[in-house]
């Protein structure tokens, strides 16, 4: 590809609407993640997406795991950049009802 082509993808990458990108995020959320996720009796749900950073609500077993902060950082975080491009940061909140539906919150 020459250096115009790849200047020009650059720009078509960061013209995209939020709309777009949110949409492309929670694509990923449901086909890369969710499955995997809930193997474990967890959910990993998107919260929102502003100027780069992405929000993730960690639910179920996913909010009193230990490993929870690990698999968002090493794994969703990864996958999300390289799938959407625009995605700069990562923040993982636990589900404000966790400890009432047996699961001891876990901050990330």
């Amino acid at each position: 590809m020459d250096t115009q082509r790849i200047r020009e993808t650059k720009k078509e990458i960061m013209d995209r609407s939020d709309e777009d990108i949110i949409k492309d995020i929670k694509s990923v959320l449901e086909k890369n993640v969710k499955d995997n996720v809930a193997m474990h009796g967890g959910m990993i749900n998107f919260l929102s997406y502003d100027n780069g950073i992405v929000r993730l609500e960690m639910a179920g077993a996913c909010s009193g795991c230990a490993m929870s902060k690990q698999t968002l950082h090493e794994g969703v975080e990864r996958m999300l950049k390289h799938y959407v491009p625009e995605v700069t940061q990562l923040i993982g909140e636990d589900d404000e009802q966790a400890a009432q539906k047996g699961y001891s919150p876990w901050a990330t």
